[in-house]
């Protein structure tokens, strides 16, 4: 655990207790608040995966960057500030220094996040998907940083698979190469984000939160860098079948071609396509893995603590 003095932290009274007594804690992200939704859509699905973590019985703590000071755990008053800010940063590894001494306003992506909470002693993440090799890698080599940092960071990230949006087969080859156990969750086959089934087997399935929580500990015990990705079907009641959303997809991947969309800016102008394609219907789904992806986490980080 990093020392916290050394840093620009501002810990919750929640989770400084939380953490002063071993309790469960598990980290969320950010730009689901800034990057995600409309105010106040964006705190008002904040604040029920916050709360659906205490239900499980941890402690939510979701971070991000506010006036150039890491928060660990947000207050009401902040969530409702960060909801409602304008030009936010969407922070990675590469960057989430220069904003800190900047004095800047940042939300984590996925690899900011495990930087963060890991700093701050938190073991486990809960998000949506994580980002990967994105389509047409092989001339841009657009892929995101959340891989390499999967292999250098030891956090447990319970996600429900790489976006949909990506090239799957090569994120998970990527991974694989990179040494990132790929743990699924109740079913044999790697879960693609807003639907179950795939054409991926499972390269690990572990379906005890106790035993995933026991495979994180024994990476640590064994010296192994990095952290574990577990991959946890969406609910079937709330997924949007694959061959369903296929060509909502291609058809976003058009545009953002055609329009020469790039970089950082890829992931949030294919997700905004989708939910105007499917008329919100991946923006109920997506709250619906992220609830769901928060429950697992929970257990997982439950049983860490014991």
């Amino acid at each position: 655990m990093t020392d916290l003095t050394a840093l620009p932290f501002d810990i919750s009274p929640e989770v400084a207790k939380a953490r002063a007594e071993g309790r469960a804690i598990v980290a969320l992200e950010s730009t689901i608040i800034t990057h995600g939704m409309p105010f106040p859509q964006n705190v008002e699905t904040a604040r029920r995966v916050e709360e659906t973590v205490r239900e499980a019985g941890a402690v939510p703590a979701t971070i991000a960057i506010v006036k150039g000071r890491i928060q660990i755990g947000l207050s009401p008053e902040t969530l409702d500030a960060l909801g409602q800010m304008k030009d936010v940063a969407k922070l990675s590894r590469a960057d989430l220094a220069a904003c800190l001494v900047r004095g800047g306003n940042g939300a984590t992506t996925v690899a900011a996040t495990m930087i963060c909470a890991h700093a701050a002693g938190i073991k486990v993440f809960a998000t949506g998907g994580i980002g990967g090799v994105h389509q047409g890698a092989e001339t841009s080599w657009d892929v995101s940083a959340d891989l390499q940092e999967l292999a250098q960071t030891p956090v447990t990230v319970v996600a429900a698979g790489a976006k949909a949006i990506l090239d799957l087969k090569k994120t998970y080859e990527v991974l694989e190469t990179l040494g990132v156990p790929v743990i699924v969750r109740g079913q044999d086959s790697i879960p693609t984000f807003w639907s179950r089934a795939s054409n991926l087997p499972a390269p690990l399935r572990i379906d005890d939160p106790a035993q995933i929580a026991a495979a994180h500990e024994m990476r640590t015990a064994l010296g192994l860098p990095g952290g574990q990705l577990v991959t946890n079907p969406i609910p079937e009641a709330d997924e949007i079948p694959a061959d369903v959303l296929a060509p909502v997809i291609a058809q976003a991947l058009e545009e953002a071609e055609a329009q020469g969309i790039a970089a950082k800016d890829v992931t949030p102008f294919l997700l905004q396509r989708i939910y105007e394609l499917t008329e919100g219907r991946s923006l109920t789904a997506n709250i619906a893995l992220v609830l769901n992806n928060a429950r697992l986490a929970a257990d997982i980080a439950r049983a860490l603590a014991a």
